[in-house]
C-alpha cells in the first residue's frame, strides 16, 4: 500500500466495490427497526450544484450512521423531471423535452455516484416515465370521483413568458419563480384539488409534527390562515344588492366610514360599468394585476385606490360609504372587501389621509381621550368602545361575542371562520407534464378516461414552438379520441398537471419504486417504510411541496393506499451555500476562475469584492463540485461541507476550508500508515492492565470521542462539533511516543483508537475510511461495521478536589476534571452556590489559583 493518499483512485475502488456488492441495496426486514431517510429530490438540470452536495451529504452522513447503529436503512434517489426548463432548453437547443431529461439524468447521476452517496439505485424513479405518472392518473380519477379534483373557471396567475398557470406560491415578487418575468392575471378554465376539504386536519397536525422546525409550521399555518370573525352584510345605497364583509374586528363596526375591494375583485367592473370613469378604472385593475400579491400586502406598500362613484351603507349606523378599488386588499382572502376603519387600522389610516376620508374614533385608551384630528397613526391598542351605541363602555376585545350575536339577531350578519388557503390549481397550458386523464365531450361532457386506458401517455412526436401554450392543442393523435361514455368523437383535456401532483408522492413510490399492480403501491412494503423518518430540503419549499404533499398523503390514507397521517415525522431545513461575488467593471460578474490576483483575467483590472451570497449563475459565484473532485477527492468535499457551519445554518465558501479539510484526511492518513505495520495484526485494548498516563489519556480521549461524536449525529446533527471531536483525538494520537514493536499492551491501545477514528469518520468521508479499514487488517466492509460504543466509566475525567477560601478562610469544595483549565476552575469557584452567597455585597479584589489544590478569593473587608 502507497504511504501517500490519492483520493481519487481510493475512491473509485470503493465506489465500484460497493456497486458490485450492492451494499446499499435493501428490503424489507421485519426483524429490524426501519430508518427511511430521504432528501428532497432534484430537478435534472444537467449538473449538481453545491447546494445539491451540501443536501445530499448531510443525508448519507445520518443514513450511514444509521445503518451503523442497526437499522435497516432506506436511502433512495429518483428525479423530478417533469416542467418547464425542460421545454425551454428543447426550444433553445431544438432538442426533444425527453432527451434533453434523460442527457442530464444520467450526467447528475454519474456525478451522485462520483460522491459516494449510500443510495439504493435500484429504486430509482424519474416522474417523466408513463411507469411514475399512470398512478398520479389513477389517483387523479379517485380524486375525481369523490370530488377532491374538480374544473372551475377562475382568474389566475399567469406568466406571459412561459404562457402557463402559476401557484399564487410560485409567484415570487410579482415574478414567475422559474423564468423570473413578470406575471399577470388571467381568467381560465383550470383544474383544481380540493385541498380545503383536509385544512383543518392540515391546521390540527401542525402541533403534532415535533422534529419539524417551528419555523416552517409557524409559516404553514399562516399560509393556511385561520380566523374567527362575522360575516356582514353592507347593503348598497342607491342600487339594489349588497356587499359582504369577512372581519375579525366586528368591535369596530361603528368606524367603518369607507369600504375597500380588492382591484382585481369582479365587482370592481360591474360597479363603475357604463360610467365614464369606466377606463380609468379598469387600466388601474390592469396594473394592480400585475404587481405581487406577497408585495400589496407588506405595510412597506404604497397605498393606492380610486372611487368607484358608488357607495354602501354602514349597517349600524346607515351612514354612506365611499367604495374603493384598492391595491393592498387581495381578492382571494374573505369576500375580497374590507370595511375601512381608519382610526383603528394601520392601512386604512394611511389611506383615509391619502384620500381625505373620515375618522371616527370607537375605541378610547383607558389613559387618554383620542382626537382623530390630531392622530399622526392609528390607535390599534385595546381600550373601551365609545361611539358604538348601546355597546359604549365596554372593552372591545370582550364585546367581540356580544356585537356578533347582536348581528345575528338583526339578521345582518354571522359569526363565521375563514381561511387563507385556496384550492390547489393544477391545470398547466405546457406539454412536458402528465397529461390529465379527462376526455370533453360535446354531449357527456367532462369524462374521466376509464382505469383501463391507463396510462394516457404523453406523446413524443410534438413540435415545440417556442410560442406558449400547450402543443398538445395542436396535436390531432393525442386530442382527437372518442368519448369512454357515449363513442362519439371527443377531445382530451390538453393541460398538464402542475409538477407539485408528482412530488407529493414520490416518497411513497420508492417503496416499491417497480409495483406495476393497481394502485401501484405495494401496501406492505408501503406500510413498512412510511413514513419517512429524516426528511432534508430548502426551506423554499415550506409551504409549496410541504403542504402539497401532506394533503395528498392524506388523500391516499383515505383511499387506503396508506397508513401513516403525515408522510414525514422530521424534517431538516438546510441551509443556503454562499459566496462573495466578484464582479469587474468592464466584464461584469465573473466566475472564480476567471479571476487571478484580484484581476480579471480578460482585462487585467482589479476586481470589486461583493457581499457573501446565495451562490447563483447570475452572480457566479458558483464553484463547481466537479473541480473539487478532481482537485481534492469527495471525501474532502464532503468533509468541507460538514465542518464548516452545522447544517441547518448558512454555508460561507472558503477556499481556505477546503485546503484545510484536505490535509486533516491527509494527517489522518499518515498516521494510521505510520502506524500499519505495527498495528495491523493487534487487537484493540479490551482492558485489563494497568497502563501509563499517556496511554491512559489516549484511551480516555478516544472513548470521550466516541461518546461526543454520537450525541452531535444522533441529537443535533452537529457534524461541524463531531468533526472537531475526532480532530482533537488525532492530535492527541500524535502527541503519544511511539511505542516498541513488542510492546502490545501499548499497540493495543493505539489500535483501539485508530479503529475508532476510522469508525468514527466512515458516515463522513467513507471513502478514506474503507480503504483504512481494509489496510489494518479488516475484510469485512466498513459500511457493514457497528457504531462504537463507549464505556462512561473510561471516558469519565479523573477528579480532584479543590478547596475555596475567602480571605483565605476554607468556605466550600468543589470536585473538577483534573485536566481542567485554571480559568474554568476559576469560574466554578466563583459560582459554587456557598460562595455565591457569602460575595454578595462584597467587591472582589483578586482570585488566586494554586494548581490542583485551592481557589482563595481575595475580598474587600
Amino acid at each position: 500500500m502507497s504511504g501517500k493518499y490519492h483520493p481519487k483512485d481510493i475512491e473509485e475502488k470503493w465506489q465500484r466495490r460497493w456497486e458490485e456488492n450492492n451494499t446499499f441495496k435493501v428490503t424489507e426486514d421485519l426483524n429490524k427497526n426501519k430508518y427511511y431517510l430521504l432528501e428532497m429530490f432534484p430537478y435534472p438540470s444537467g449538473k449538481i450544484h453545491m447546494g445539491h452536495v451540501r443536501n445530499y451529504t448531510i443525508g448519507d452522513v445520518i443514513a450511514r450512521y444509521k445503518r451503523m447503529k442497526g437499522f435497516n436503512v432506506l436511502h433512495p434517489m429518483g428525479w423530478d423531471a417533469f416542467g418547464m426548463p425542460a421545454e425551454n432548453a428543447a426550444i433553445e437547443h431544438g432538442i426533444h423535452p425527453s432527451v434533453w431529461t434523460h442527457e442530464n439524468i444520467d450526467n447528475m447521476k454519474a456525478q451522485l455516484k462520483r460522491m459516494g452517496f449510500s443510495y439504493d439505485w435500484d429504486r430509482e424513479v424519474s416522474t417523466c416515465e408513463p411507469e411514475y405518472y399512470r398512478w398520479e392518473q389513477l389517483f387523479f380519477l379517485w380524486m375525481y370521483e369523490k370530488g377532491l379534483a374538480y374544473k372551475k373557471t377562475s382568474s389566475v396567475n399567469w406568466c406571459y413568458q412561459c404562457k402557463t398557470v402559476l401557484a399564487n406560491e410560485q409567484v415570487e415578487s410579482g415574478l414567475c419563480w422559474r423564468c423570473g418575468k413578470e406575471v399577470g392575471e388571467k381568467v381560465l378554465d383550470q383544474w383544481f384539488f380540493r385541498i380545503t376539504a383536509y385544512v383543518e386536519e392540515l391546521l390540527e397536525y401542525c402541533d403534532k409534527l415535533p422534529g419539524w422546525p417551528e419555523r416552517v409550521m409557524t409559516m404553514q399555518k399562516n399560509w393556511i390562515g385561520k380566523s374567527y370573525g362575522c360575516e356582514l352584510t353592507f347593503p348598497m345605497a342607491d342600487t339594489d344588492g349588497a356587499i359582504k364583509v369577512f372581519t375579525t374586528r366586528q368591535d369596530t363596526i361603528f368606524g367603518a366610514t369607507f369600504m375597500l375591494i380588492a382591484a382585481e375583485h369582479p365587482l370592481v367592473m360591474e360597479l363603475v360599468k357604463g360610467k365614464s370613469i369606466e377606463k380609468e378604472v379598469s387600466d388601474f385593475v390592469e396594473k394592480i394585476k400585475k404587481h405581487d400579491k406577497m408585495e400589496r400586502t407588506s405595510e412597506y406598500y404604497e397605498k393606492e385606490g380610486m372611487f368607484l362613484d358608488a357607495y354602501c351603507l354602514n349597517p349600524v349606523t346607515d351612514q354612506k360609504m365611499p367604495i374603493f378599488a384598492a391595491n393592498f386588499v387581495l381578492a382571494d382572502y374573505g369576500t375580497g372587501c374590507v370595511m375601512a376603519v381608519p382610526t383603528h387600522d394601520q392601512r386604512d389610516f394611511e389611506f383615509a389621509r391619502k384620500y381625505d376620508l373620515p375618522l371616527i374614533v370607537v375605541i378610547q385608551p383607558k389613559d387618554r381621550p383620542l382626537d382623530p384630528a390630531e392622530m399622526t397613526e392609528a390607535y390599534i391598542e385595546e381600550g373601551i368602545l365609545v361611539n358604538s351605541g348601546q355597546f359604549n363602555g365596554m372593552e372591545n376585545m370582550k364585546a367581540l361575542d356580544s356585537i356578533a350575536a347582536y348581528f345575528e339577531s338583526i339578521g345582518k350578519g354571522k359569526r363565521t371562520v375563514q381561511y387563507r388557503l385556496r384550492d390547489w390549481g393544477i391545470s398547466r397550458q405546457r406539454y412536458w407534464g402528465a397529461p390529465i386523464p379527462i376526455v370533453n365531450c360535446k354531449k357527456c361532457g367532462t369524462v374521466p378516461v376509464p382505469e383501463a386506458d391507463l396510462p394516457v401517455v404523453l406523446p413524443m412526436n410534438v413540435t415545440l414552438t417556442g410560442e406558449g401554450g400547450s402543443p398538445l392543442a395542436n396535436h390531432p393523435s393525442f386530442i382527437e379520441t372518442t368519448c369512454p361514455s357515449c363513442g362519439q368523437p371527443a377531445l382530451r383535456e390538453t393541460d398538464t398537471m402542475d409538477t407539485f401532483v408528482e412530488s407529493s408522492w414520490y416518497f411513497d413510490r420508492y417503496c416499491s419504486a417497480h409495483y406495476d399492480e393497481k394502485p401501484g403501491l405495494d401496501k406492505a412494503k408501503v406500510d413498512y417504510w412510511m413514513p419517512v423518518d429524516q426528511y432534508i430540503g430548502g426551506i423554499e419549499h415550506a409551504i409549496m411541496h410541504l403542504l402539497y404533499a401532506r394533503f395528498y398523503s392524506k388523500v391516499l390514507r383515505d383511499f387506503g393506499i396508506l397508513s401513516c397521517d403525515e408522510p414525514f415525522t422530521n424534517l431538516l431545513t438546510q441551509g443556503m451555500v454562499c459566496k462573495e461575488s466578484m464582479k469587474c467593471a468592464t466584464h461584469g460578474y465573473l466566475f472564480p476562475e476567471e479571476v487571478e490576483d484580484g484581476k480579471c483575467i480578460h482585462c487585467k483590472k482589479p476586481v470589486a469584492i461583493g457581499k457573501t451570497e446565495k451562490m447563483s449563475k447570475s452572480l457566479k459565484n458558483v464553484v463547481d463540485p466537479n473541480y473539487l473532485i478532481q482537485n481534492y477527492g469527495a471525501d474532502t468535499t464532503r468533509i468541507f461541507c460538514l465542518f464548516a457551519a452545522p447544517p441547518e445554518k448558512d454555508l460561507e465558501w472558503s477556499d481556505q476550508g477546503v485546503d484545510g479539510a484536505f490535509r486533516f484526511l491527509n494527517r489522518t492518513w499518515r498516521i494510521i500508515m505510520d502506524y500499519l505495520e505495527a498495528v495491523k495484526n493487534i487487537k484493540p485494548f479490551e482492558g485489563g492492565d494497568q497502563l501509563p498516563d499517556e496511554l491512559k489519556t489516549l484511551r480516555r480521549k478516544t472513548h470521550q470521542t466516541i461518546k461526543k461524536v454520537t450525541g452531535d449525529i444522533e441529537d443535533r446533527f452537529h457534524f461541524n462539533t463531531a468533526i472537531s471531536a475526532v480532530m482533537e483525538l488525532v492530535n492527541v494520537l500524535y502527541q503519544v511516543p511511539k511505542p516498541a514493536d513488542d510492546d502490545r499492551t501499548a499497540l493495543s491501545v493505539i489500535r483501539e483508537s485508530i479503529e475508532s477514528i476510522i469508525l468514527l469518520l466512515n458516515p463522513i468521508v467513507p471513502h478514506i475510511c474503507e480503504e483504512l479499514w481494509e489496510d489494518i487488517g479488516h475484510r469485512d466492509v466498513l459500511a457493514d461495521a457497528p457504531w462504537p460504543s463507549f464505556d462512561p466509566a473510561i471516558a469519565a475525567e479523573d477528579e480532584i478536589t479543590i478547596v475555596i477560601q475567602i480571605n483565605g478562610k476554607l468556605r466550600s469544595r468543589i470536585n473538577v476534571p483534573a485536566s481542567e483549565e485554571a480559568e474554568t476552575i476559576k469560574s466554578l469557584a466563583a459560582a459554587d452556590d456557598k460562595i455565591v452567597k457569602l460575595l454578595e455585597g462584597k467587591q472582589v479584589m483578586k482570585v488566586v489559583y494554586v494548581p490542583k489544590k485551592l481557589v482563595n478569593i481575595v475580598v474587600r473587608e
